[in-house]
């Protein structure tokens, strides 16, 4: 009897060996591929008048600011400073979301590594080590 469930207990370790490593095969396959989409990845811009363009990378890097000339004409810097920052922040904005679903899509569903990218919680990461260690005590 006691080695019949030691085989039982096996095969359900091993079954769950045999997804854990083969999710970890998947997610390692696609890293070469998710670092060139990341490296690739450019995000555009532009103000609501269309006077200035940002672009940003997938880290939300400022990779150019464009100005149109007409801007100039105005005189206002202040106005133009502003321009630019909001226009540069919703362009980091947009990228880190669009960075976000890019990984996300190289992850298991219902990852904590996903939801930490989601939601920016550290306990997502930490979620299931928790529940390992409250079973424990």
């Amino acid at each position: 009897m006691v080695e019949r469930a030691d085989r039982d207990a096996n095969r359900a370790l091993r079954a769950r060996f045999d997804e854990v490593f083969g999710q970890y095969r998947q997610l390692r396959s696609g890293l070469d591929e998710l670092q060139t989409r990341l490296a690739q990845l450019r995000v555009t811009e532009r103000s609501d008048d269309g006077q200035v363009t940002a672009v940003v990378g997938a880290r939300g890097e400022l990779i150019s600011v464009d100005v149109e000339p007409s801007v100039f004409q105005e005189r206002d810097a202040k106005a133009l400073s502003r321009k630019i920052t909001s226009t540069v922040h919703r362009a980091t904005a947009a990228a880190v979301a669009a960075t976000q679903e890019l990984v996300a899509g190289y992850l298991p569903a219902g990852s904590g590594s996903a939801e930490f990218l989601r939601t920016g919680d550290f306990g997502a990461l930490l979620g299931r080590a928790d529940a390992v260690m409250r079973r424990g005590e």
